[in-house]
């Protein structure tokens, strides 16, 4: 009797927007209470992500009888990283470009304060704020956070996907 397994993909779309969703919340509440420049917050987002890729493969498990190979995993945790990234990049680009027009341009005044404050010249300070103005178009925004996060999204589920792995017995 063959069992009929749930679709990775399906799993992994539903909790890559929910938890892009909840990424887009955190982002707004560090975007509005101006928290952004914070690494240590910041880097809260990649845990957002971690709980997300281990919720989606945990799902996976309990609609496939409890089993979930290496592979799976890793495709799960691929896709609710890059939904996450697209999701979280597109909410940055709207309030960015719409909501907050002056957002962009305050965080670069931050950033010209942090290089002055770490002894970069004048040179090398125009050259890094000419640098970062290539990035500020919608496709580089939106897609760039996707892949980052695809990236990112991927070294966790390589060892996620370790840990939450179980193999289906040969002979069932």
């Amino acid at each position: 009797m063959t069992e009929k397994q749930p679709s990775v993909g399906a799993v992994a779309l539903k909790w890559g927007f929910i938890f892009g969703l909840i990424g887009v919340v955190y982002t707004l509440v560090l975007m509005v209470a101006d928290l952004m420049m914070n690494p240590w917050l910041s880097s809260l987002t990649y845990l957002i992500l971690a709980a997300g890729i281990a919720v989606a493969m945990k799902n996976y498990r309990e609609e496939n009888n409890g089993f979930m190979s290496y592979g799976q995993g890793l495709g799960i945790g691929a896709i609710v990283s890059f939904l996450f990234g697209l999701v979280t990049g597109i909410f940055s680009w709207v309030y960015t470009n719409f909501i907050d027009t002056e957002y962009m341009s305050r965080m670069m005044e931050k950033q010209r304060v942090q290089m002055l404050e770490q002894g970069l010249t004048d040179e090398q300070i125009d050259a890094a704020m000419a640098f970062s103005e290539n990035f500020k178009g919608p496709l580089t925004a939106i897609f760039g956070s996707a892949i980052v996060m695809l990236i990112i999204g991927f070294i966790l589920s390589l060892i996620i996907a370790a840990i939450m792995k179980r193999s289906r017995p040969e002979f069932e």
